[in-house]
């Protein structure tokens, strides 16, 4: 009796098929979780192979094999990897949609795949640089505490912050969830216009981003913020890219990016 040949998920290891690769790193690979994330999703059972529930650590070839989250089969080929700079306005949520209608940063990016991911989140109020990346292995370790991405802001406060304000948040502001890390904190002056005589601006360089972080440390303080933008995130610089606009990372910002956070262009 002839003997069936295995599938290439079930060759034993050493004679594996070329393209086999592990589970996570194919749906790291075509934007649909981080790895980690995607050995939660295999875990749950939504991560199938030709049918049957995939098994945590498996191989396959999604070239040969049907690969499905939930239903939905991937692509047989990675696609091109994508990273995007938004300059998120005011009043727009960074959400992929919106249960009360309200606008969101997709409905910014109209023919954008469905892979496109943010990379870390602005409050609705908040604006400036947003970055969405089909890359799950890149958006992971930009928003990680780990890997210290810096991300800078510029606010405009009710007030004018004192050195000992200052000083406290350099040192950590104790919230409700915790002590935020040490930051860099400087006062930049007063802003234009009728209001600035009551407001001043103060840029702080964060490693954390908790949920509307920057707000609760300068509430904390006593100083309220009325604007708030995000200008740096890593080695990206916002610039003069519109509010409202997006455009593809350059090749020199992919790289610098990527080399950020430890991985290999």
């Amino acid at each position: 009796m002839s003997r069936r040949r295995p599938s290439p998920a079930a060759t034993p290891a050493g004679r594996e098929e070329p393209g086999a690769e592990r589970i996570q790193k194919i749906l790291a690979a075509r934007g649909v979780a981080s790895r980690r994330a995607a050995e939660a999703l295999v875990a749950a059972g939504r991560v199938s192979v030709d049918g049957r529930p995939a098994r945590p650590g498996e191989r396959a070839d999604p070239r040969r094999q049907r690969i499905a989250v939930d239903g939905r089969a991937l692509p047989r080929e990675a696609p091109p990897r994508r990273s995007l700079m938004l300059h998120k306005p005011p009043g727009i949520l960074v959400s992929r949609r919106d249960e009360r209608g309200r606008p969101t940063v997709y409905d910014l990016l109209p023919g954008a795949p469905p892979e496109l991911r943010y990379a870390g989140r602005l409050d609705r109020d908040s604006e400036g640089l947003l970055l969405l990346t089909t890359d799950g292995r890149l958006a992971f370790r930009l928003t990680h505490p780990r890997y210290g991405v810096e991300k800078v802001y510029e606010a405009t406060v009710e007030g004018e912050p004192q050195p000992g304000a200052l000083a406290t948040l350099r040192r950590g502001v104790a919230l409700e969830d915790g002590t935020t890390a040490p930051a860099r904190a400087r006062l930049l002056g007063r802003p234009r216009g009728a209001a600035g005589a009551r407001r001043s601006r103060v840029r702080l360089v964060l490693h954390e981003g908790r949920k509307r972080q920057v707000r609760r440390m300068l509430e904390a303080v006593g100083h309220p913020v009325a604007r708030l933008v995000r200008t740096r995130l890593g080695p990206l610089e916002l610039g003069t890219l519109p509010p409202g606009s997006a455009r593809e990372l350059t090749p020199a910002e992919i790289d610098a990016l990527y080399r950020a956070v430890g991985l290999t262009p």
